[in-house]
């Protein structure tokens, strides 16, 4: 989306709550040529480490290496 410099001044605050809200840009310009960019913010992403970061999200019912008895056409 492309704003005046002076259609910015006049409502700065509901354009900013935009930004925010909808995470889209908003090219401000002043004669026709834009001059600035609004964009919204994007939380960093919190890096989790490769090994163990799923720990105690999985419920085990059974033994897991207990045979199961379910018959698969490879076996045959």
């Amino acid at each position: 989306m492309q704003i005046s410099v002076e259609q910015f001044k006049e409502k700065y605050s509901r354009f900013i709550d935009d930004v925010q809200k909808y995470h889209n840009e908003i090219t401000i310009t002043k004669f026709g040529r834009p001059v600035a960019k609004l964009v919204p913010i994007v939380d960093e992403v919190i890096e989790k480490p490769l090994f163990g970061y799923m720990k105690g999200s999985v419920l085990i019912h059974k033994d897991i290496l207990e045979p199961i008895e379910e018959k698969w056409e490879v076996d045959e």
